[in-house]
Formats: structure tokens, C-alpha cells, sequence
């Protein structure tokens, strides 16, 4: 990509953001960590370990920020869960980065995407209903099996 249309692909990006509704921004961050993960993935047969190392602490931010919009007094139970998740996740993907094991950051994908679901779902149905929110997140953590 030259360098005009960087710019331009950025400002794109940036106003996306700036605009996005709350359920948005969330399906957004799912995508950037399931994308930053796979990106890693890609490199781990390469060697690249830069490139793998950056691309995992990018998806650790990310589940950094969704751990800092719970909102824990008005979230309930679903918000606890998901931040257990979350400290989950986080706890994976360290540990992935330390062996640089693919299969790690594959369980962590399929978590992501199953949260994202959830998220996708509740937004269709009720865009400003928590009730329909909660009840999809709910979905999702059910079952949630954590390896340790």
C-alpha cells in the first residue's frame, strides 16, 4: 500500500472508530485480536518471533481495554464472568508467547469468536437492550472451559 493510501485507509479507520456505537467498537475489538492472533500464527513457522511477540501483546492490549469497559457495578454476574474470561485469556496468551505455541493462541481464536457471537447476536436483536446483551453473553460463557 503506497503511502497516500495508508493515510487515507487510517483516516478511514480513525473516523470508523470515533463513530461506532459502543456494540460496534466491541465486535471491532474482537476482530482486531482474532486478526492480530492469526497474524502471529502465520509467523510461528517463519521464526518471525518479532512479528509473533508484537502481534500477541497487540491482542493483549486489546483484552486489556475490554477488561477496562466492564462495568462491574451495573454488569452483575455476567460482567464477573466476563472479566474471569478475559484474566483467562490474558493468562493464555502469555503463556503462548513464552513457548510460542499456535495451538494456545488457536483455543484463545475460538473463544474470541464464540464472545463475538454472542456480542453480534445481542446487538442484532436489541441494540439498546442490556437484558438481550446479558442474556447472549451468557450463551457464550456457559461452558466455558478453562485450561490451566
Amino acid at each position: 500500500m503506497n503511502p497516500t493510501a495508508r493515510n487515507y485507509f487510517d483516516a478511514y479507520k480513525d473516523t470508523e472508530i470515533q463513530t461506532a456505537d459502543q456494540g460496534k467498537l466491541i465486535l471491532m475489538l474482537y476482530d482486531g485480536a482474532i486478526r492480530f492472533l492469526n497474524i502471529a500464527i502465520d509467523n510461528m513457522d517463519f521464526r518471525k518471533y518479532d512479528i509473533v511477540n508484537h502481534n500477541i501483546i497487540r491482542a493483549q492490549d486489546i483484552i486489556t481495554e475490554l477488561m477496562l469497559s466492564l462495568n462491574m457495578d451495573q454488569g452483575g454476574e455476567i460482567a464477573k464472568n466476563l472479566f474471569n474470561i478475559y484474566a483467562y485469556i490474558k493468562k493464555r496468551l502469555l503463556e503462548a508467547n513464552i513457548k510460542k505455541e499456535a495451538e494456545i493462541l488457536k483455543e484463545i481464536i475460538k473463544h474470541l469468536k464464540n464472545l463475538r457471537s454472542a456480542w453480534e447476536e445481542a446487538i442484532k436483536k436489541a441494540p439498546t437492550s442490556n437484558q438481550t446483551i446479558e442474556k447472549s453473553t451468557q450463551k457464550a460463557t456457559v461452558g466455558f472451559n478453562i485450561k490451566g
